[in-house]
Formats: C-alpha cells, structure tokens, sequence
C-alpha cells in the first residue's frame, strides 16, 4: 500500500516535502475523534499545545486503536501566538481533499511520546494507508440500550444530525437515565416519560445543557456553562411506551437510592 503523504500528492492535496508535521492526535478529556464528529477538528486541533511551531502543514491524524489512525485532513499554518507558556495557532484546510478526509485510515506504531513529529523522507513510509473507506468515517448505529453512554459532544453531534438509528431507538420509549459529571463523578437520575420517550429528553439536554432540570441548573450557572462539555450520558433501564409514568417514577427512585445520587450527587428529590 502507498504511504500517505505520496497518496496526498498524486491525489492533488499538496504537502510541501521538507517543511510539514504530523499531528498524532489523542485525548480524554475531550477526544479529537469527538471533535472530527462535530465538524470542530480543525478549532480542536488549534488549541492544543505546541512550542516553537515553525512549520508550514501539518497533516491530521486521530488515534483510533491498534496502532490505526484516521486522517483528519491537511493544514496551512497562518500563524500562531504563545500565551501562558502555551502556543494557539491559526490554519486552513487546504482545497481539493474533501473526499479522503475521513475515509483514509493510516496503519502506524507510536515510537514516541511526541504529538507533532517533524515529517522526513525517511519517516514518511512509517505512515502506511491500510484502508480506504467507502465513506467519511462518522457516528456509529446506536449500540443498544445496554451499551449506550456517550459525552456531551457525541450526544449533541447524534442529535444535530439527526442520526436516524439513534432517534429511532430513543422514540417512544420511556425509561431511566444517568448523567455523570465526570470531573468529579457526581450523578443526576433522571427519567423520560414524554411521548417522544427518550430522544426527546436526551435532544433537550443537547440544545440546553440542563434539560430544564433546577439542580443542573445550578451546577451550570456555578461551574460556567462550559462545564456541560463534562457530562457523559448513559441509559440505566428501558420500559416500553405502555408503561405507566408511576411505574417509571419508581424505577427512577430505585436507582437514585441505589447510586446515592440524591446524598452524593445532582439529585435532591
């Protein structure tokens, strides 16, 4: 298979030989991948940090898992700034790669602890393209009612989209849910008993953060608005759209006794 920066030439996406880094990008807090979903790779990858940034490209990549990596796109550097011993740049995605971002996965092994590594003719034929995918690599189908829990990015990006699998799932279907603040690992139980079930009250705390509920409220208005980016979403039991809204209650008081999340966490009733 061809390598990637040779792939990107003859494809017409021009990357100056001498004079570009790659960017293995990973994290946690806020993963590049989540970033890539929301279409915000680009402001994503800005801010990370990067001293003496001299370099005219940098070409993306997001860390997927054994040693694979998606290509997120290639980057002129327009500028950059120092602030708080830190370094923001400023880049634009260079035309005509429209459609390989995404679909290109890059087979590599990590030799150093470095996220931006100057690119070389040696090191070059390290970075091998190991699959082309029919399409842009994008949110999974949902995954089941047992194996859901995603971050406020991820949920947000599923229901400005619109991701069919995931609103077909979440419709009409009642049920209790978890969100966990995941700076300090308080919990609000919650419950979906309207008649668009679960997607309605997930798509509410993706357009406003707080669902309308007081006590996420006030954890927002205290810790900054911002601080939705933490939350993490997970389903704890589903009941179908003929369950009693008493039965559902119920449930919703089990498991706030269960997890102590009215002694410990968001809830307070």
């Amino acid at each position: 298979m061809a390598n990637l920066v040779d792939f990107l030439r003859l494809y017409g996406v021009n990357v100056e030989r001498s004079n570009y880094k790659i960017h293995l990008a990973t994290g946690s807090e806020y993963p590049p991948l989540e970033a890539f979903f929301a279409g915000t790779f680009k402001e994503w990858q800005e801010n990370q940090a990067q001293r003496n940034f001299e370099c005219e490209y940098v070409i993306g990549l997001i860390g997927l898992q054994s040693n694979k990596w998606l290509f997120a796109g290639v980057y002129r550097m327009l500028g950059h700034k120092m602030a708080g011993g830190r370094c923001y740049y400023q880049s634009e995605e260079l035309p005509d790669q429209d459609e390989v971002i995404g679909r290109i996965i890059v087979s590599h092994s990590r030799t150093s602890r470095a996220s931006y590594l100057w690119g070389t003719p040696e090191t070059k034929n390290s970075y091998i393209i190991s699959e082309l995918r029919e399409k842009p690599m994008s949110i999974g189908d949902f995954p089941g009612y047992h194996a859901t829990t995603v971050s406020y990015e991820v949920l947000k990006t599923i229901v400005t989209q619109g991701v069919q699998s995931w609103k077909g799932a979440l419709t009409s279907l009642k049920g209790v849910y978890l969100i966990v603040d995941t700076t300090n690992g308080s919990k609000y139980v919650g419950s979906a008993l309207g008649a668009d079930g679960l997607w309605q009250r997930w798509a509410s705390y993706a357009h406003t953060g707080h669902g309308g509920n007081v006590e996420l409220r006030a954890v927002l208005r205290d810790k900054g608005a911002e601080h939705v980016e933490h939350f993490q979403y997970s389903i704890l039991e589903i009941a179908d759209s003929h369950a009693s809204d008493e039965y559902v209650r119920e449930r919703e008081s089990y498991w706030k006794e269960a997890l102590l999340s009215r002694k410990y966490g968001y809830n307070r009733n």
